[in-house]
């Protein structure tokens, strides 16, 4: 297993199913070092304090709008680094043109094949 696999990922999103299924995704391909968080305040406060490699985030969180989140992260001096992928329903698609303006590394379409997911985590590691 290569030392990439050792990287901390947050996992965001306000429901708790969701989170879990997607870190057991992350765990399949071997990604084991995992954090979640139930919103957007939440997940600020923990990025400030620990070192993060990639956030992915839903689109539709409760309190902050995923693209919030994201312009928090590309606000900040200390975690505008930090790479995100982000989950977005169908009919949220168009919303991505925004979100890349915004500093979006990438996103996927739910629901979404486990493959694909694959790939878009290899396309922002590499």
């Amino acid at each position: 297993m290569s030392t990439e696999k050792n990287l901390k990922i947050m996992v965001v999103d306000n429901f708790s199913p969701t989170r879990i299924i997607l870190i057991n995704q992350l765990r399949n391909l071997g990604y084991v070092n995992t954090v979640e968080s139930m919103d957007g305040f939440s997940a600020l406060a923990r990025l400030k304090s620990a070192l993060f490699d990639l956030v992915i985030t839903d689109w539709s969180l409760s309190s902050m709008s995923g693209l919030d989140l994201l312009k928090k992260i590309r606000g900040d001096s200390e975690l505008m680094h930090i790479p995100v992928l982000m989950i977005t329903p169908e009919d949220f698609k168009g919303n991505m043109i925004t979100a890349i303006k915004a500093g979006l590394n990438d996103y996927i379409v739910r629901p979404y094949e486990y493959h694909k997911f694959k790939n878009k985590l290899e396309k922002i590691f590499h």
